[in-house]
């Protein structure tokens, strides 16, 4: 998660050079292609992270009365929000070369 960490991605929306894009498969739906899937594979290692951070501040009890506000868990949280969007950081790793993928044939003759 170190990597997300330090992501240079914007963590606000930003217009890209479609050329700049589509230039490692000369085809921007198949670039598009690739970093949704990278997002979403961000996407989930950032919410499991999340979640077992969050699952430390757990308390497994049945009173209400035992609920109370933690500091650290919403600075947890606070971080997290402010983390860049899955789909930025994909694109900025597709764009710094950071992505691995592979064409795949359909026929295997």
């Amino acid at each position: 998660m170190t990597k997300y960490r330090e992501s240079k991605a914007s963590p606000s929306t930003k217009t890209y050079n479609r050329e700049a894009i589509e230039s490692f498969t000369d085809n921007i739906y198949k670039a598009v292609s690739v970093i949704s899937k990278r997002s979403v594979q961000i996407n989930l290692d950032i919410k499991k992270e999340l979640h077992e951070k969050l699952d430390e501040f757990a308390t497994h009890t049945d009173s209400l009365e035992e609920i109370f506000e933690n500091k650290e868990q919403i600075e947890v949280s606070r971080f997290y929000e402010r983390l860049p969007k899955p789909h930025a950081m994909a694109i900025e790793e597709w764009l710094n070369e950071k992505v691995y993928f592979r064409h795949t044939d359909e026929s295997n003759d």
